[in-house]
C-alpha cells in the first residue's frame, strides 16, 4: 500500500541492534540508517552491532555518530513548539487564500518544471527498447552492470536470468521479475535496477524547424523547449530583412492520430503560454511554410533549397539567396519553370545580361522552380526534364534524410 503513495517516506524506529528482534526487523527494512544518542556513541559498541547488521545483510545505508551533548528537556519543549507555532501559521495562511488565488500562485511557465500534475505516461513510466540500465545484486557489489541497454525485442539479460521481457514494465516491475528468475539459481536475490537514460520515448517534429527529426522524450517537455531543442524556425531574407517562414495558423500538433486544440498563432506570435502543452510520446508537431510560398533553387548554385517569395524576389535575388553560382554553372541560360494554371511554362534566363544590363530579370512568382544547369543545353524540352529529375531526386534526398538516414546520396528517379 505504502508504494502507490507518490512522495512519501516512511520513518519506522526499530530497538538497538543488541536486541534479537531488532535484526529481524531490520532485514525487511528497505534503507536502514544507524542513529547515535546524543552524547552516547561508543566506538567499540558502534562497530560491533554495525557488524552484526552488516552480516544479517541488512540495507545499511548510512550512520550518524551524535556526540553532542544532549540538550535540556525544556529546550527541546521549546524548539517543538516554535515548529508548531510555525506550521499552525503557514496552516492559517494557506487557508485565507481562495482557490483563484492559488491558482495565480502557480504561474504558467516554458517548461515543465512542477511535478504534481503528471500525464498518465508518467505517472506509470514503462521502459522500452533503448532505455539503459544499471543492475546491482545486493551484497554483491563485483556482479554489478552498468549501461545494459533493452534490446529491440523489448528484453534484457543479466546473469542467470536471460531475455527477460522488459518492455511495458516499469523499474519496480521488471526488478520483481528479475528476483523471480535469479531465485531460481540464487538464495533470496535482492536486484537494483537504476534507469541511466530513457531513449524509448520519442517525438517528431518537422517542418520549418531547422533542425528536423526525432527526439528523445528523456524528461518532460513543453512545445517551446521542442522548438528550441530543434534550433528555432528557419528564417529568410528579404529586401535585406529577416522574415519568418512559417505559417502558424496552419501548424499543428497530433496525437494518437488526432488533432489537438492549440492555437500556435496565440502562443508564438502573442505569447500566451497557456497553449505551451506539455508532449506525451509519440507527438508529432508540424509547421508548415508561410502561406506566402517560396521558389526552389536547383542545380549548380552553392546551397540549392527554398527561397521565400515576395513582390521584389527575381531569378538573381533567388540565386544569390542560396549563395551565388557554382564555378560550373551556365549562367547564359537559366531555367524557370511555371506552373500556371496548370500548364507548366519554361522561361529561359540570360544571367550574364542581366547582369550586364543587355537582358530583363525576371520577376518570379510562389511555386517556381529556377534550374542552373552545369552544360549548355539548346532545347528547352531537355533542360527541363533534367530540371524536373533534379527536383525529384532532392525531394527523395530530403526524405530519405528523415526516414531512413544518410546513407542513401544519389537516389534513382523516374519520371
Amino acid at each position: 500500500t505504502w508504494r502507490t503513495i507518490e512522495h512519501v517516506v516512511i520513518f519506522v524506529e526499530l530497538p538497538p541492534a543488541s536486541v534479537a528482534e531488532a535484526v529481524l526487523l531490520a532485514e525487511n527494512v528497505p534503507n536502514l540508517l544507524w542513529l547515535v544518542d546524543s552524547n552516547r556513541s561508543d566506538a567499540a559498541e558502534t562497530q560491533a552491532e554495525l557488524t552484526t547488521l552488516r552480516d544479517a545483510r541488512c540495507n545499511l545505508v548510512g550512520a550518524v555518530l551524535n556526540r553532542e551533548r544532549a540538550a535540556p528537556v525544556r529546550t527541546r519543549f521549546s524548539r517543538w513548539l516554535g515548529s508548531s507555532a510555525a506550521l499552525l501559521l503557514v496552516s492559517l495562511g494557506l487557508a485565507t487564500l481562495t482557490p483563484p488565488l492559488l491558482a495565480q500562485a502557480a504561474p504558467t511557465a516554458f517548461a515543465v518544471v512542477d511535478p504534481a500534475p503528471r500525464a498518465g505516461w508518467q505517472t506509470r513510466l514503462t521502459l522500452g527498447p533503448g532505455d539503459v540500465l544499471s543492475f546491482h545484486l545486493f551484497g554483491s557489489p563485483e556482479l554489478t552492470r552498468n549501461e545494459v541497454p533493452v534490446g529491440p525485442d523489448g528484453r534484457i539479460s543479466y546473469l542467470e536470468a536471460e531475455n527477460v521481457a522488459a518492455a511495458g514494465l516499469t523499474v519496480d516491475e521488471l526488478r520483481d521479475r528479475l528476483n523471480v528468475e535469479l531465485g531460481k539459481f540464487r538464495r533470496s536475490p535482492q536486484a537494483y535496477i537504476t534507469p541511466q537514460s530513457y531513449r524509448s520515448k520519442r517525438y517528431y517534429v518537422l517542418g520549418t524547424v531547422v533542425q528536423k527529426g526525432i527526439f528523445p522524450l528523456d524528461r518532460p517537455i513543453t512545445i517551446i523547449e521542442a522548438v528550441a531543442r530543434a534550433r528555432g524556425f528557419e528564417t529568410g531574407v528579404s529586401r535585406g530583412n529577416v522574415i519568418e517562414t512559417t505559417d502558424f495558423s496552419r501548424s499543428f500538433i497530433g496525437r494518437g492520430g488526432q488533432r489537438l486544440p492549440v492555437d500556435f498563432e496565440k502562443l508564438f506570435l502573442h505569447g500566451e503560454l497557456s497553449q505551451n502543452i506539455a508532449l506525451e510520446p509519440g507527438d508529432y508537431l508540424y509547421f508548415p511554410a508561410s502561406a506566402s510560398g517560396a521558389v526552389h533553387v536547383l542545380g549548380e548554385v552553392r546551397a540549392p533549397g527554398a527561397v521565400p517569395c515576395d513582390g521584389d524576389t527575381n531569378v538573381l535575388s533567388a540565386i544569390a539567396t542560396r549563395g551565388g553560382f557554382t564555378e560550373r554553372a551556365w549562367k547564359k541560360h537559366v531555367l524557370v519553370v511555371r506552373n500556371s494554371g496548370g500548364k507548366p511554362e519554361a522561361f529561359k534566363i540570360d544571367a550574364l545580361g542581366v547582369l550586364s544590363g543587355s537582358a530583363t530579370n525576371l520577376a518570379l512568382q510562389p511555386g517556381d522552380l529556377i534550374y542552373v544547369s552545369n552544360r549548355p543545353w539548346i532545347r528547352a524540352e531537355e533542360l527541363l526534364d533534367r530540371a524536373a529529375s533534379a527536383f525529384v531526386e532532392a525531394a527523395v534526398i530530403s526524405w530519405t534524410g528523415l526516414h531512413v538516414g544518410p546513407g542513401i546520396t544519389n537516389p534513382v528517379s523516374t519520371p
